[in-house]
């Protein structure tokens, strides 16, 4: 088993499968943080990855914030977050019919996995979030192409996670990771957490551990939450589907 690639609508993606495709108890769809990298060149996510006979589909993407708005660099044809729900989401269901899917990412992509979660709930019902950068309006101003896709930090602040939660239509699994000492995500996370709290919606979180603060170590130790908590997941969601089919019938 090794790491492949794939290419759908000009955009690479990494992909781990078992070694049979019958193996595959589901498929994990990560997006990368700003600096881009993938699970594929950490060994941690790998052999969790291969252990769980998981499928993962990594999208290839550098500088990308991961926003509801057309960044030049991804496409200039649509958005990323359209990308993944209108194109992505589709060919997985193709490649791999039948599985279950969830969806995970770190810093700015975990805050992308979010917003998906957030505003289509019924396709992304299951998010693990690593270190998301949920206030990424603080990064107005820094030089990212944030500068570019937005006016001002409130013209941003408008169109983050946050403000997307539907207090009736929310998903029903998450998992909100972050560095106790990550400076750049804590304050973010700690304000969803307080909003997921009030408004009753049910959610798991750690926050109080750390790899030392911002960077992809902390990414590499959450492998395994990750993994067992999407396993526990699906297993929780194929459950609730059987006993709605039984009551149907």
């Amino acid at each position: 088993m090794v790491w492949g690639t794939a290419t759908v609508d000009r955009h690479l993606l990494d992909v781990w499968t078992p070694a049979s495709p019958a193996e595959s108890r589901g498929v994990l769809i990560f997006l990368p943080g700003y600096e881009g990298v993938s699970p594929a060149a950490d060994f941690s996510w790998t052999a969790h990855l291969q252990h769980n006979s998981l499928t993962m589909v990594v999208v290839r993407a550098k500088e990308c914030c991961w926003t509801p708005q057309t960044e030049t660099a991804f496409d200039t044809r649509y958005s990323p977050l359209e990308f993944v729900s209108s194109g992505l989401l589709p060919w997985i269901g193709e490649q791999f019919p039948g599985q279950p899917t969830a969806i995970s990412g770190v810093e700015l992509g975990g805050q992308g996995a979010l917003q998906l979660a957030y505003r289509k709930a019924r396709e992304f019902p299951i998010v693990a979030a690593i270190s998301p950068k949920v206030d990424f309006e603080t990064w107005h101003g820094h030089g990212l192409s944030l500068d570019r896709l937005y006016e001002d930090a409130e013209a941003a602040r408008q169109e983050t996670a946050i403000l997307h939660l539907h207090p009736l239509a929310w998903p029903r699994y998450q998992l909100i990771l972050c560095d106790a000492e990550d400076l750049y995500a804590r304050d973010g996370v700690g304000t969803l957490l307080s909003k997921l709290a009030s408004t009753g919606i049910p959610h798991e979180h750690e926050v109080t551990t750390t790899q030392g603060g911002f960077g992809w170590q902390y990414a590499a130790a959450s492998a395994e939450k990750v993994i067992a908590f999407v396993l526990t997941s699906w297993a929780d969601q194929a459950t609730r589907v059987a006993e709605e089919s039984a009551r149907g019938g």
